[in-house]
């Protein structure tokens, strides 16, 4: 018969249980009540239904400590600064992503469930380009024939002009990442109109759904650059593509980065109106929003709601990049004052000031502004008729409700970025 435990020995019945012990314990069993009660809050609601950064399983509220890995849908990074190599480049293979599925609907099945609902990754959403979808030659359709012209030579890829017939081709030192329906295409050929810069009209895709074709593809994708001229490209779905940090990490991790980022709730209702003018047929944008409208839940499965939530995407940036290294442009003031930020965008490239005010004319019927060369009185050159489409008329409660849901994310996006883009106050004065 063994002695009895003896008091302060390890194991006994006076010994003191550790407080790091006690409060990770106590830590795990809150965390197990929240998630509890979360669930049955939620009820037949599914995975999607999110109310407010609270509601998203380990996600802290603003300024608390941040857990990217806990997000519902985000996945964890890989080892710790030791991404694998992308196909192409001498070692290791991407890891191929899950199957996005559709979540169905009980109340709205039919035409409802067609449109791309998924609690997966918010990269899986996106790329899944199902027939809901509409492709827009200047958001995301890129074809692998344009991006073969694209890298063919004597193509048009480059800046301003006819790309040069020498050179060399380089990978991208930056990058434009986001957001769909934000301003990218503007912003990219705004700074096109610089003489320093060489970036490639259509969206390589390259980290996020060509990566199996490796890095020489990607780089004979892009233009010829001459020594001291910076190469780029964009393609908006990388922000939200779980995989797109680490593989771009893996290229250079010096890269900088570009987010064009824009009120959620109206980016929501571009995103919406671009995928109904090529599919009328298609439930109306209240519909879509919502889990259970009663109730008041918005379904954050959707595509349209999810990539507005820039604090969940940008956590899994964070993890890769430094703070330093993303330049974050407001889509409003892209519009409002194009100059100022092209200012911030060439000064965060380490340009000359070269394209300023002179280079905009603001077009009235369109409601933007449009490029024009300072040194010559040919005729402004507008963006594309996909650009500045009439949104339809959505249910004020409506606008009202994704406003409240968007609110606390949007100041957890302020914080984590030092910038207030202001979306609220500019709310309350409409």
């Amino acid at each position: 018969m063994s002695p009895p435990a003896q008091p302060g020995v390890p194991g006994g019945r006076g010994s003191k249980v550790p407080p790091a012990r006690k409060l990770l314990c106590m830590c795990s069993l809150s965390l197990c009540l929240t998630y509890l009660c979360y669930s049955l809050m939620g009820g037949g609601a599914g995975p999607g239904a999110l109310r407010s950064p609270a509601a998203l399983p380990g996600t802290a509220a603003p300024g608390a400590p941040r857990s990217p890995a806990a997000l519902p849908g985000t996945a964890a990074p890989a080892a710790p600064r030791s991404p694998a190599s992308p196909p192409g480049s001498g070692s290791g293979a991407p890891a191929p992503s899950a199957a996005p599925t559709r979540a169905s609907n009980g109340s709205r099945e039919g035409a409802a469930g067609a449109w791309p609902r998924t609690p997966l990754a918010p990269g899986e959403v996106i790329t899944a380009q199902s027939g809901a979808f509409e492709r827009d030659p200047q958001e995301s359709s890129t074809t692998d024939d344009e991006l073969s012209r694209a890298g063919s030579p004597g193509s048009r890829g480059g800046g301003g002009s006819t790309t040069p017939d020498y050179g060399e081709k380089r990978l991208p030192q930056a990058l434009i990442i986001g957001v769909k329906k934000g301003g990218t295409r503007a912003l990219l050929e705004a700074i096109r109109a610089h003489p320093d810069v060489r970036a490639v009209g259509t969206e390589p895709h390259f980290f996020d759904r060509n990566y199996e074709k490796g890095l020489e593809w990607y780089r004979n994708v892009m233009p010829k650059t001459l020594d001291g001229q910076i190469t780029m490209e964009k393609t908006p779905s990388y922000f939200v593509t779980n995989e797109a940090p680490r593989r771009i990490h893996s290229m250079a991790k010096d890269t900088k980065l570009i987010v064009v980022v824009r009120n959620p709730v109206t980016r929501a209702i571009s995103d919406y109106t671009q995928t109904l003018s090529k599919k009328p047929e298609i439930p109306t944008f209240e519909v879509l929003a919502f889990k259970n409208r009663t109730l008041g839940l918005i379904d954050a499965s959707w595509s349209a709601i999810r990539i507005g939530i820039y604090a969940l995407h940008l956590e899994n940036w964070l993890q890769y990049f430094p703070l330093s290294q993303i330049l974050f442009v407001s889509g409003e003031r892209l519009i409002t004052d194009p100059a100022g930020e092209m200012a911030k965008v060439q000064d965060f490239l380490g340009l000359k000031r070269i394209v300023t005010e002179k280079h905009f004319y603001f077009n009235k019927t369109k409601g933007f502004p449009c490029l024009k060369k300072p040194e010559d009185s040919s005729a402004p050159r507008c963006l594309g008729k996909s650009k500045g489409r009439t949104h339809p008329k959505i249910d004020p409660d409506v606008i009202h409700r994704l406003r409240k849901f968007y609110k606390p994310f949007n100041v957890m996006f302020y914080q984590m970025t030092g910038q207030d883009f202001q979306w609220e106050q500019e709310e309350s004065d409409k």
